[in-house]
């Protein structure tokens, strides 16, 4: 598996997004250059730790906005179940279905056994991680946590954000 850094071009993907139009797809490499874009990868919708930092970064957008940065996150469920989890927890941004795990290994954050104290196999399963893609579409911050329930440095990534 491919370990992603800072100053390397970021690994193009098109993933599906369930709107309020129905399935729509989404290009990494149409987003670039309009915008900076952070990428956040989660283990897992409807769980503790996605929930609490996906509303969190809901209810904060703001700051991101005049950063100037287009928030993505990223889980290996469906579509649907994320859209689900969207309308029940007010999530507002942008929600990406790696359901293949493609996009998650592309990256180089898969689990290869979730959860190992308790023997879970269920491998392609994201780390939570996150990455600052600037608009030339150079990886700018990385962020990979091995243990699903440390979270991003999200100061960090607004300092990153605010310097370029």
């Amino acid at each position: 598996m491919i370990s992603i850094k800072v100053g390397d071009k970021a690994p193009d993907f098109t993933l599906v997004s369930k709107t309020a139009n129905g399935p729509e797809l989404v290009k990494l490499s149409d987003l670039i250059g309009k915008s900076n874009i952070l990428l956040l990868f989660v283990p897992m919708a409807f769980t503790g730790g996605c929930t609490a930092e996906f509303c969190e970064i809901s209810q904060g957008i703001s700051a991101y906005d005049a950063l100037d940065a287009k928030v993505l996150g990223i889980s290996g469920d469906n579509p649907f179940a994320q859209e689900a989890w969207a309308q029940k927890e007010g999530i507002t941004i942008t929600l990406l279905s790696d359901y293949e795990h493609k996009v998650t290994e592309a990256y180089g954050v898969a689990y290869e056994q979730f959860l190992p104290d308790i023997n879970l196999i269920m491998g392609g399963v994201s780390k939570r991680s996150a990455f600052v893609i600037d608009k030339a579409g150079i990886i700018q911050y990385a962020e990979v946590q091995e243990h699903p329930k440390d979270m991003p440095n999200f100061e960090a990534i607004k300092e990153v954000l605010g310097k370029i």
